[in-house]
């Protein structure tokens, strides 16, 4: 038995020893020289490159240097959004007329981001009219959701994810009453310099106290486009109109039952 315990001590020490030495490097014994278990060093050179790999595949986020050169070409524009519509769209289609683009209008009466999200209308006109810049204004009917981030950010994703890569604005809605969290859910989402803030701005209401006048309307446009060549993502060509309103290529109007 004593012969047998030995035996499995030495054993015992000649792996451990072996082990050690291999990770180590190369080493002599009795004239024999133990050489570096490459299998051992494979694995630690692919663990190291692994964490390598992770760290670099972190991405860094990019903030955009403003101001952003301002895109001359002309551009098909499709402004889309809720009844704010009806005040914001003849001054923007006036700018529209003034520097040579085309534009198009959608109003969703009482829509919101879930409604535009959840149906993909935005996809039909993007395919059917073939617009390179979007404008929207969502958000009016949202002010006092509860939970609106867990309710409502995966539609505002959606909408982006239909916008693509189209250079876009978002007008966010003139608050009348303080809201649960649609304007900081909307800057949490939407990229740097296409966010435009509209709570905190005096507005003359309509008698239902939310809409703001026309005239409201069109000097809140007007505030739109002075922000954009300083502070937009992708500023265009948008010189001041002598006329203060002009008709839209086309207006297309959907009611709020509609699916």
């Amino acid at each position: 038995m004593k012969s047998y315990s030995r035996l499995w001590l030495l054993l015992a020490i000649s792996f451990i020893l072996f082990f050690v030495y291999s990770m180590c490097g190369p080493i002599s014994v009795c004239g024999f020289e133990i050489r570096t278990n490459k299998l051992s060093q494979s694995i630690i050179a692919q663990v190291d490159t692994n964490l390598i790999k992770v760290r670099d595949d972190i991405p860094e986020k990019v903030v955009p240097k403003f101001p952003v050169p301002v895109d001359t070409a002309k551009k098909i524009i499709l402004f889309v959004g809720d009844s704010m519509l009806d005040g914001l769209y003849p001054r923007l289609a006036a700018y529209a007329k003034e520097n040579g683009h085309e534009m198009y209008a959608v109003i969703w009466y009482s829509s919101s981001t879930e409604r535009w999200g959840k149906k993909h209308r935005l996809t039909e006109y993007i395919n059917s009219l073939n617009p390179n810049y979007i404008f929207v204004c969502l958000g009016s009917n949202e002010l006092i959701v509860k939970d609106i981030k867990e309710k409502r950010t995966k539609y505002v994703k959606s909408i982006l994810a239909e916008i693509d890569t189209i250079p876009f604005v978002w007008i966010g809605p003139p608050n009348w009453k303080e809201d649960t969290g649609i304007n900081e859910m909307l800057a949490e989402n939407l990229p740097e310099g296409t966010f435009f803030v509209s709570n905190g701005m005096k507005f003359d209401r309509k008698k239902d106290g939310a809409h703001p006048t026309r005239e409201s309307a069109a000097k809140w446009m007007d505030s739109v486009v002075r922000w954009m060549p300083e502070h937009c993502l992708h500023p265009i060509v948008l010189n001041k109109p002598e006329a203060d309103k002009a008709r839209a290529k086309r207006v297309f109007v959907h009611q709020p039952g509609e699916e």
